[in-house]
């Protein structure tokens, strides 16, 4: 293994400023993860593949995945799935509900255009249940109830309802929240006041 002052002293800079892994944030980390993925893909002749080694990373419970976050130019080819060996975190003894990642990718593109490419880029975005395609009548009145740490009235419901999609593209948008909440008491709870809630032990 090579140390950074030994690379400074034979090429004059500092090998460190270029470690993707030094970056602090991410979002900061993607950007110069894909800026080097485009970089060497460039690099590619007509026909070239390239192949690359990656994995995911856990922090405080949430997954932070390469593979889907990585951009992918020219044509996707394979996608292979390897077990990791010699981790720093085979020697950790993990309790509770944890589960270790004990795998990691080698991601392969093919170049098969010297200019125009297909590229496939993940763009997070956030999306209101009440406004996607494909949510049910029950899952949106359930998003709204699940909300509410109290009962909540019909009233309610409609407020935060109306101005989505799904009652916008239905004239008996009302009726079909009544509905909803009528034909699903496993889910639903009515108070006899008028008052609504959702039963969480079977959401």
């Amino acid at each position: 293994m090579y140390k950074a002052a030994d690379v400074q002293k034979s090429y004059g800079y500092d090998p460190r400023q270029y470690d993707l892994s030094r970056i602090p944030d991410w979002a900061g980390f993607v950007e110069k993860m894909n800026y080097a993925m485009m970089k060497q893909f460039s690099a590619l002749e007509k026909g070239g593949r390239m192949a690359v080694l990656m994995g995911d990373i856990k922090k405080k419970g949430v997954l932070y995945s390469m593979l889907s976050e990585i951009v992918k130019p020219g044509s996707l080819e394979n996608i292979i799935i390897k077990a990791q060996h010699n981790c720093f975190s085979d020697q950790i003894q993990y309790s509770g509900k944890f589960i270790p990642i004990l795998h990691e990718y080698v991601m392969i593109v093919r170049k098969d255009s010297p200019l125009l490419v297909p590229i496939i880029m993940a763009k997070k975005t956030e999306v209101d249940i009440r406004d996607m395609p494909g949510a049910t009548w029950r899952d949106v009145v359930a998003a709204v109830l699940e909300q509410c740490s109290e009962p909540v009235t019909l009233t309610f419901l409609y407020e935060k309802i109306e101005p989505h999609k799904k009652a916008q593209a239905n004239k008996w948008w009302k009726e079909k929240i009544r509905q909803t909440l009528q034909i699903n008491p496993t889910y639903f709870f009515h108070d006899g006041r008028g008052m609504w809630s959702l039963n969480r032990s079977a959401a």
